[in-house]
């Protein structure tokens, strides 16, 4: 599968891919554009989507719509968007995201609330208002871009970064089980340490360099786990020989000595205060 194009009975409607501009979001869509699967493109970074765009329009037709989904009022003027333009979207990728650093006190609410909506808020609405369209395609696909960091105990610091990607990981489960006879598979991309951006946003690239080379993942392999778990309809995707080993340990560990691990790695790489 993950050296192929998609079926061509497969390839009604776009891919929406959320937070498309670079990371994570940006290899998803390269990958789906490799096996022939048209894209709709949307972040806050108009010009990083063009470019993108204009390097995938060689393979299939792409669209770009920039939106800030940390807006409550973005799913619906981006949903309004897709359908003045006629473009009905069968799969859907909520990859959209990122982290703020420090512990719970140290950031304002108004920070915490934005975060919320992208992470929680625009997910669920983005996702309710696309599903029929999901469903009508009679292939499609949800897949929810999380964290390993929902599968092992919270950390200190970004206090609400564990709590949402563990949201994600029940929401998909709630998605997979409830559309299986509409011919949706939902599935919940878990990828550990990532190569991209991310740790720039958050200002922890200096104490991330620190971590060990095998922890560290490439962007095009997590999307193509993602992509190939989808569409064989995997609800749970976890990238990475390494990162699956580890999810083993902590069903194995009990949840004291987790914390105890965990508490004393956060000081170590996060920028808690």
């Amino acid at each position: 599968m993950g050296n192929e194009r998609l079926p061509s009975n497969d390839q009604r409607g776009y891919a929406l891919v959320t937070g498309a501009s670079s990371g994570i979001g940006a290899a998803i869509a390269r990958e789906y554009a490799r096996r022939g699967v048209p894209l709709v493109l949307t972040a806050r970074r108009l010009d990083r989507l063009q470019a993108l765009a204009t390097e995938l329009r060689a393979q299939v037709p792409v669209e770009t719509i920039a939106a800030d989904l940390a807006e409550p009022t973005a799913p619906a003027v981006l949903v309004q968007e897709l359908e003045r333009r006629g473009l009905a979207i069968r799969i859907l990728v909520n990859n959209a995201g990122y982290g703020v650093p420090g512990r719970y006190l140290r950031n304002d609410w108004d920070t915490h609330a934005r975060f919320l909506q992208l992470m929680v808020g625009t997910v669920a609405e983005l996702t309710w208002r696309l599903l029929p369209s999901i469903r009508a395609s009679g292939a499609g696909r949800i897949l929810n871009v999380s964290s390993f960091a929902a599968l092992v105990p919270a950390s200190d610091g970004q206090t609400l970064y564990a709590p949402v990607k563990a949201w994600m990981v029940k929401f998909s489960e709630a998605l997979a089980l409830e559309n299986a006879d509409h011919g949706v598979h939902a599935t919940v991309l878990c990828p550990g340490f990532t190569r991209s951006e991310f740790h720039d946003v958050t200002g922890t690239r200096e104490m991330m360099s620190k971590l060990p080379s095998w922890l560290w993942l490439q962007a095009d392999e997590v999307a193509r786990v993602g992509i190939d778990a989808v569409e064989a309809g995997r609800v749970v995707a976890v990238p990475g020989l390494a990162y699956k080993c580890l999810r083993m340990l902590v069903w194995l560990l009990p949840d004291r000595f987790l914390l105890k691990r965990m508490a004393r790695n956060s000081r170590r790489i996060r920028s808690i205060e």
